[in-house]
């Protein structure tokens, strides 16, 4: 028997009872107008403005900006009512809540605030549909959670933070995964004394087909059309085996993606390789110069890179061997970070999944039958 299930046998037998969010917290506020000081943007405090300002958003976009007063001393959670209704964070220190953002204080006699912060992810918290949707106070103060005895909380959060520590561990390992790659990527490809071309000497350019998703089927081939991911899958394709295609026009006009597998491309060029370039070597250069494909971007409306520009970029080219080589490095970073079906990313998306699991069956009771 487990140590939660010992405190659940002993402490709660009959089942737990179930509360509502007003009757578990000693305060429960809306953010109000901005400080009249403030400074928007500053990523880290200064002795002028030492407390941090949040508004809606997730982690990385919440914070506003930093101010001279504050308006929470104690740890709370803040939740999203717009935009990213229910995103829920806790917050430590003296901070000031702005609109859009709902505080909440837990009353420590009856429930955690880590507790809490758990609880919200399985409530489902939505907003309302019409008008502009958001989350409102008097809704999100019914909503009901489960109030096992303080011990029982504690036990599940060293639980789940066990959980979370090992994603962020993971997460952390990625993000330094990625630094080396770039940093290899870019130093692989300082070649002395290797010959540099066009890339029309090495490549051939094909320009993709026009198609709507009005005007497909759908299937399992890959439409490629300007962004980061297939726009939509359709049943017909316009190349097969490998080919590096750039998205010619849009936000990521200049995006360098690699593919082995049909694919239907549409708003953008399809590079083939000739005799004595490898793909993957190919690949790898460009995807080393991304950002400086994407600098070639024109127009004002619509950015877009054109084809005979790119075609003129000069290409570093080596030996077959030493294009193996470079390619055989590269490709073990480009698994580890970026394989969803393996490395890194894989093992980070199962640890969230066994986590979302887990926390989902640790966060259900069986309702005490006197429960209204």
């Amino acid at each position: 028997m487990s140590e939660l299930d010992r405190l659940v046998a002993e402490l709660c037998p009959d089942g737990v009872e179930y509360a509502a969010i007003k009757d578990v917290c000693s305060d429960l506020l809306v953010g109000g107008d901005l400080p009249q000081n403030f400074s928007k943007g500053q990523k880290l405090p200064s002795e002028e403005f030492p407390y941090p300002i949040y508004s809606n958003g997730t982690e990385e976009s919440a914070l506003y900006g930093y101010t001279e007063s504050y308006r929470i001393e104690k740890e709370a959670i803040t939740i999203s009512a717009r935009g990213t209704i229910g995103f829920h964070a806790i917050r430590s220190g003296k901070f000031t809540p702005i609109v859009r953002l709902i505080t909440l204080i837990a009353d420590e006699s009856k429930i955690t605030t880590k507790f809490l912060n758990y609880a919200l992810s399985v409530v489902g918290l939505e907003g309302v549909t019409t008008g502009i949707p958001s989350l409102t106070l008097p809704m999100l103060k019914k909503y009901k959670i489960p109030i096992p005895p303080l011990a029982i909380q504690r036990e599940i959060v060293r639980i789940l933070d066990n959980f979370t520590e090992l994603t962020a561990e993971l997460t952390a390992e990625l993000t330094a995964r990625k630094k080396q790659y770039e940093y290899y990527r870019k130093l692989l490809f300082v070649l002395s004394g290797v010959q540099r071309v066009p890339l029309r000497d090495v490549a051939t350019m094909l320009r993709g087909d026009y198609v709507t998703k009005e005007n497909t089927t759908r299937g399992e081939i890959p439409v490629i059309l300007g962004g980061q991911e297939p726009a939509y899958y359709c049943d017909k394709n316009n190349h097969v085996g490998e080919a590096i295609v750039i998205s010619r026009s849009g936000a990521y006009a200049g995006f360098v993606s690699y593919w082995n597998e049909p694919i239907f491309v549409t708003d953008g060029f399809v590079l083939e390789t000739k005799y004595g370039m490898s793909m993957k070597y190919l690949y790898f250069y460009l995807k080393s110069i991304q950002e400086e494909l994407h600098q070639t971007k024109r127009g004002g409306g619509v950015p877009h890179v054109r084809g005979d520009e790119i075609m003129l970029l000069k290409i570093p080219v080596p030996s077959p061997e030493e294009q193996a080589r470079i390619v055989a490095i590269l490709d073990k970073f480009d698994a580890l970070t970026t394989d969803i079906g393996a490395g890194l990313p894989a093992e980070i998306a199962a640890r969230k999944k066994q986590y979302e699991y887990y926390r989902d069956k640790l966060l259900t009771f069986e309702r005490k039958e006197t429960e209204a």
